[in-house]
C-alpha cells in the first residue's frame, strides 16, 4: 500500500496573536480566545493546515477554526 500524499499549506500568523489571544473573526463574525494553533486537517478536503488557530466563544461554546489569520482583529 503506497503511503496518501497530503496537500500541505502554511498560514502566516500575525505577530501579536498567542494562545490566551482575545480575537474576533470578522469572515465569521464571532469572537473568541485563540485555544491553540497548530496543524488543522479538514476533514472534507482532507488539505492539512499548519498555523490553523482554533478559537472558541469566551466564556465556553463551540470552537471554529479562522479560515483567514491575516483578517483577524484583536477583540
Amino acid at each position: 500500500m503506497s503511503p496518501q500524499s497530503r496537500v500541505c499549506q502554511r498560514r502566516a500568523i500575525p505577530g501579536w496573536i498567542s494562545e490566551g489571544t482575545r480575537v474576533h473573526d470578522p469572515l465569521k463574525g464571532r469572537t473568541g480566545i485563540v485555544q491553540f494553533i497548530g496543524e488543522f486537517e479538514d476533514p472534507k478536503t482532507r488539505v492539512v493546515t499548519q498555523n490553523a488557530i482554533f478559537a472558541r466563544p469566551e466564556g465556553g461554546g463551540v470552537e471554529w477554526v479562522v479560515e483567514d489569520p491575516t483578517n483577524l482583529e484583536r477583540g
